[in-house]
C-alpha cells in the first residue's frame, strides 16, 4: 500500500524547488507522484536522487498513464509517448468490426500500444506483441497479462507464430524514427535512459520501416492495415515506400499531440 503524500516529513514545497532546480518543467505534478508512488521517507529520498539525476519520471515511479492505461515501466525500457496515443485511436478505427480482430503489435517496448488497442476494441479480439530486446519482452508480459495478450521474444516478424501468417487484421510497428544523426539532440532522459535500437531509425529514420514494410503484405489478411507513427517530413518517403511495398498508404496527422500515423493496407 502506497503512502500518502502527507505521510513524509520532506515538505513538499522542498522537493518542488529541488525538481524545478534541476529542470524539471512540471515539477509540482512530478512531485505529487512521487510522493504518492514512494512507500516511506527513504524511497522518496532515492526516487527524488534519481529524477533530478535526470532519469525519465516513468522510469522512477515504474509506471506511466498512456490511453487511459496505467503501464509498468522497467529502467531501460523505451517509454511509450503520449502523442503514440493517436496510433492507437487510428488502429482501433482500423480493426473490422464483423470479426473479432487478430491484432499484431511488433517493436512492442512495454507492450503499451497492443494493450491500449486491445482495450479500445473492448477486448474484442487476439493481441500478440513482440521486441527484439528481452527487458521489453518482461516488461510486455507484465502488461498484457490482463488482456491475455501473447508476447514474443524475437527480430520483427520473426518473433510471430508462423500460423499468423496472412491472418492479422491490424499490425502496429511503432518503429524506431529519428535520423542517426539527430540522436545527440534527443533529450537527455531519452538519449542517455532509453536503449538505443528504440530511438534510431537509421540515416534516414526509416531504415526498420522498411524491414516491416517489405514483410508486412505477406502477414496481413486481406485488407488488414499496417499503421506506424512517424516524423511529419518522413511522412511522404515513409507513404512510398509502403505503396512500392504493395500497400496502399493514407497519411493522418494530430495537430494536438504533434503526431503523424501512416495507415497502410493490403488490397
Amino acid at each position: 500500500m502506497h503512502a500518502r503524500s502527507d505521510d513524509f516529513p520532506l515538505a513538499e514545497t522542498d522537493l518542488v524547488l529541488r525538481l524545478r532546480t534541476a529542470g524539471c518543467v512540471f515539477a509540482e505534478d512530478e512531485a505529487r507522484l512521487l510522493r504518492q508512488t514512494a512507500r516511506d521517507t527513504a524511497e522518496l529520498d532515492a526516487m527524488a536522487a534519481r529524477r533530478i539525476a535526470g532519469h525519465p519520471l516513468e522510469h522512477v515511479l515504474g509506471w506511466a498513464w498512456f490511453a487511459g492505461l496505467r503501464v509498468a515501466v522497467e529502467p531501460g525500457v523505451f517509454v511509450p509517448r503520449r502523442r503514440t496515443e493517436f496510433l492507437v485511436r487510428c488502429a482501433a478505427d482500423a480493426a473490422p468490426t464483423a470479426t473479432p480482430p487478430l491484432v499484431v503489435d511488433l517493436c512492442c517496448g512495454t507492450g503499451a500500444v497492443g494493450a491500449a488497442v486491445l482495450a479500445a476494441l473492448s477486448d474484442r479480439g487476439e493481441l500478440h506483441a513482440a521486441d527484439i530486446d528481452p527487458a521489453a519482452v518482461r516488461c510486455a508480459r507484465r502488461n498484457l497479462a490482463r488482456a491475455g495478450g501473447h508476447v514474443h521474444q524475437g527480430d520483427l516478424f520473426a518473433a510471430l507464430p508462423p500460423a499468423l501468417r496472412g491472418r492479422v487484421h491490424v499490425l502496429t510497428a511503432n518503429v524506431p524514427y529519428v535520423p542517426t544523426g539527430e540522436i545527440p539532440l534527443l533529450p537527455p532522459e531519452a538519449r542517455d535512459h532509453e536503449p538505443r535500437p528504440a530511438l534510431d531509425g537509421g540515416p534516414d529514420g526509416l531504415a526498420l520501416l522498411r524491414r516491416v514494410a517489405a514483410d508486412a503484405a505477406a502477414w496481413l489478411a486481406p485488407g488488414g492495415a499496417l499503421l506506424t507513427e512517424t516524423g511529419t517530413r518522413q511522412a511522404e518517403p515513409a507513404a512510398r515506400l509502403l505503396a512500392a511495398a504493395g500497400l496502399t498508404p493514407t497519411v493522418a496527422e494530430d495537430p494536438d499531440l504533434h503526431a503523424t500515423v501512416l495507415t497502410a493496407r493490403r488490397p
